[in-house]
């Protein structure tokens, strides 16, 4: 049994490389529209048609996505948003489903793939975490991202997280944007995405229905980065535990 679901895998995530470049290129001339127009309109726009692209696409190779406790967002307010990470399908899936338009922090590894990547970088802020200077430039990005009334994506564990715990460790970059820009932090949690698109396997995809859920914001005024990252931790790793 364990051999044939192996096989079905392999050839659902055929299937699934199959349905993605003819879609992407359906979506490529709407997504021309965003560096045309300025941000934050570029954003919304991104979003829109992302979220119009994979939908059709996840619910083709039947992987569609629950969102749930989208009201704690509240209009006329954005948010950085603290993402965990266990899967490369995390990426497609953040930035079309969120509640509000948004900008997602992203490694510049992405932006050189063919025709995605300049999707991705469109919606994205670029970052090398290898280069200090790059580090201080997303920063400063992330900063004005946030003025111009878009909610920040962001991923605290830094990678996928490989291990049988619910979160890694987080980094403080989050915290620190917050504390700087006294906007508060909104939980996310994505459900079944690893087992969808396991970081392990090579080639493999499981079709799997998935979610995101939100938790209650967490207001980064009068506290510290370190005790900001503390809290929304605990909050996100009792909420997976109790929920997976």
């Amino acid at each position: 049994m364990k051999v044939f679901k192996e096989i079905f895998c392999r050839i659902w995530c055929l299937w699934a490389l199959v349905l993605f470049v003819p879609t992407m290129f359906i979506a490529l001339p709407f997504y021309l529209c965003c560096y045309i127009i300025k941000e934050p309109a570029a954003a919304h726009w991104h979003r829109k048609v992302s979220k119009v692209w994979m939908t059709f696409f996840l619910n083709l190779i039947a992987c569609p996505l629950k969102v749930v406790s989208a009201e704690y967002f509240k209009k006329g307010e954005n948010y950085i948003v603290a993402c965990n990470h266990n899967s490369l399908m995390d990426i497609p899936i953040t930035t079309p489903f969120m509640p509000q338009a948004n900008k997602t922090i992203a490694k510049t590894t992405f932006a050189f793939i063919p025709v995605f990547g300049w999707i991705y970088a469109a919606g994205s802020i670029l970052v090398n975490r290898k280069n200090e200077q790059s580090r201080r430039d997303s920063f400063r990005k992330m900063k004005w991202v946030l003025r111009t009334g878009l909610d920040m994506v962001i991923y605290p564990e830094g990678t996928r997280n490989r291990t049988n715990d619910p979160l890694k460790s987080f980094y403080d970059g989050a915290f620190k944007l917050a504390v700087d820009t006294g906007k508060p932090i909104m939980p996310a949690l994505l459900f079944n995405t690893r087992k969808v698109l396991p970081a392990e396997k090579i080639f493999y995809l499981e079709p799997h229905k998935m979610e995101m859920h939100f938790l209650p914001p967490v207001e980064s005024t009068g506290i510290t980065a370190k005790q900001l990252k503390e809290k929304v931790f605990r909050q996100m790793w009792d909420y997976y535990e109790a929920n997976k």
